[in-house]
């Protein structure tokens, strides 16, 4: 199981460094490789200064590279003078291999390599633990999240710098282990609470804790000297409380600033971004997401100041176009981030220049749940379900069909417009983009398993505007300080474009076509096409925006995810950079001389 985990995140560490024109491979003729069989489509060659690597490999409708793990040889020269040729299924001897072309330092080699390591780790287990595709489908959406693997285009996507062996074991999605996180005490001196107007500070507190687990922590606070009136409540991440909270923070827990209350009685389990937890007792309660010091998918996952002081008031807003337009609200349920705690460190929150992993150690963010929006019989599930293999061989997408009754091209068909139309409303209509890849979208699944509805989630630093202004989103959560980023209509388009069409249907079609399943990749362009080409005729008022979006143009910008990383290297920032644009990748759905 481990062979067969590193050679695939082998083969998807060379293909992703293809894809991003990082590396450039040369085509060679197939009887001159012993890597090829009968059936390959095309054998590639990349030559480095120590060694070649041969590989057979699919282009995709986007242009990108699929490398076939069990091809990948590495050729390199032999004691003898002679070319010695070998399977290799190691990625961290393929990064030492392409350093020098790269142009990495050994910092970024060695934390890269530590990142590739982790990941492969995360899913050998993962291969060896995972249930089939048919029970999979059937569990609760707060159990799949523990099944899937990871964001489908970055490589090292379960990195976890920070986090030990154990810790994995503990705390990671795959572990599948309910945790209860400790709550604190934090004197309003340092923290500040805020929330959407439905909601005041004692409702959310009586909402997520019982009247005796909240007798419990008045007595300590009293016990402690402290005036409850005078602090906030929130919970922290246990591993965040042990490694961060009680060293970087101790001047304000020895002060009795910060007051340690312990747990309360409700279990969590982690979602795939692992600092969101879910409540599993108490599935109505909210969903928590929680600062962790920990490097992952090329950030740390701590919360911003301004994400968190931001969330409510943005929910609010988008609350308010959400509820009086039957377009968004039929067809799609908000997750709204309802409440927040903000904690300014004394020291490091102004000072300039601090990275900013340092200033986004505490904190939290309250969303919405699911589950109550649920009708009789309906199930719902993260959109990454659709790109799950399990570890026979069979896929979540055929099973998803086959529960519902319907063809596989049918159910896609209906997935994609239950998908898209929304979003494309919602950006043209609004000029607002969401982040819709397959982690912040969900969908919900009527009693017969047909997708019925979209669920949007994770909405505060992903929610950007047009820069133009339009009227019908009327008044913005902007006051003195801008919340809202603001990009023009081809920059605002690639939201959509990078996180749904690259980052779930690009690697569902990959998948449809190499297990030669009913539907192809060509039939899922033509059905985003036809759901774009539907909504455009429907909405001739939004000709001009869908001009500017140009979803139906010939080519998109490429952002090279992967290459971000691997540029930026590993030093201390005290921002979150944007990813560079690198060119540009062909657009599926471009048909020439067609409107």
């Amino acid at each position: 199981m481990i062979l067969q985990s590193s050679a695939a995140l082998l083969a998807k560490l060379i293909g992703a460094l293809l894809s991003e024109e990082l590396l450039s491979a040369e085509a060679i003729e197939a009887e001159a490789s012993e890597t090829v069989t009968a059936n390959t489509a095309q054998v590639l060659r990349i030559d480095l200064e120590n060694a070649s690597y041969l590989f057979q490999a699919s282009r995709t409708a986007f242009g990108s590279y699929v490398v076939d793990p069990g091809t990948v040889r590495r050729v390199s020269r032999g004691i003898l003078g002679d070319n010695e040729s070998q399977p290799v299924d190691d990625p961290g001897l393929f990064i030492v291999d392409v350093a020098d072309r790269l142009g990495l330092t050994g910092t970024t080699v060695a934390n890269y390599i530590a990142e590739l390591s982790a990941t492969l780790a995360a899913d050998a287990h993962m291969a060896a633990t995972g249930v089939s595709a048919k029970e999979l489908i059937r569990l609760p959406h707060s159990e799949i999240e523990g099944q899937l693997t990871g964001h489908p285009l970055l490589v090292a996507n379960k990195g976890r710098l920070g986090f030990s062996a154990s810790d994995c074991a503990q705390y990671a999605p795959e572990a599948s282990r309910p945790l209860r996180p400790i709550w604190l005490a934090v004197s309003r001196r340092l923290a500040e609470f805020r929330s959407v107007p439905s909601t005041s500070e004692q409702d959310l507190v009586n909402h997520e804790l019982s009247t005796a687990t909240q007798d419990r922590f008045k007595g300590m606070l009293r016990e402690a000297g402290a005036d409850p009136f005078g602090y906030v409540l929130l919970p922290a991440h246990p591993w965040q409380l042990d490694h961060v909270v009680r060293q970087l923070w101790s001047g304000s827990v020895l002060s009795g600033q910060i007051i340690v209350l312990g747990e309360a009685e409700d279990r969590y389990l982690p979602t795939q971004s692992i600092r969101t937890i879910v409540n599993i007792d108490e599935p109505s309660r909210l969903q928590v997401k929680l600062p962790l010091k920990i490097l992952n998918t090329s950030v740390y996952r701590g919360i911003p100041r301004h994400c968190s002081l931001a969330a409510p008031m943005t929910t609010h807003w988008l609350r308010s176009i959400w509820d009086a337009d039957p377009a968004l609200h039929t067809r799609a349920v908000l997750l709204g981030e309802v409440a927040s705690v903000t904690v300014r460190h004394p020291h490091l929150a102004d000072h300039p220049g601090v990275p900013y992993q340092w200033d986004e150690t505490l904190g939290c963010i309250w969303r919405e749940p699911v589950d109550p929006a649920l009708g009789e019989g309906e199930t719902v599930w993260p959109l990454a379900l659709v790109l799950h293999r399990d570890p026979m061989g069979d896929t979540a997408v055929q099973a998803l069909a086959e529960r519902a009754g319907l063809d596989l091209t049918e159910w896609i068909s209906t997935l994609v417009s239950v998908t898209l139309k929304p979003l494309l409303h919602l950006l043209h209509s609004y000029g607002v983009s969401v982040n819709p890849h397959g982690e912040n979208l969900m969908v919900i699944c009527d009693a017969q398993g047909i997708p019925s509805r979209l669920v949007v989630k994770d909405l505060v630093d992903d929610v950007c505007v047009s820069s133009e202004p339009v009227p019908a989103r009327s008044w913005e959560p902007d006051g003195h300080i801008r919340v809202l980023p603001r990009k023009p209509w081809n920059v605002l388009r690639q939201y959509l474009v990078d996180a749904l069409f690259l980052g779930v249907w690009g690697p569902l079609g990959e998948l449809l076509d190499s297990d030669e399943l009913p539907a192809s990749s060509a039939d899922l362009w033509e059905m985003n096409r036809a759901a774009i080409v539907e909504y455009s005729d429907a909405h001739p008022e939004q000709a001009e925006r869908l001009r500017a979006t140009g979803l139906l143009g010939s080519e998109f910008s490429r952002y090279p995810l992967n290459g971000y990383r691997l540029r930026l290297g590993y030093t201390d920032l005290d921002t979150r950079p944007p990813v560079p644009k690198a060119g540009t990748m062909p657009n599926p759905m471009y048909r020439p001389g067609a409107s």
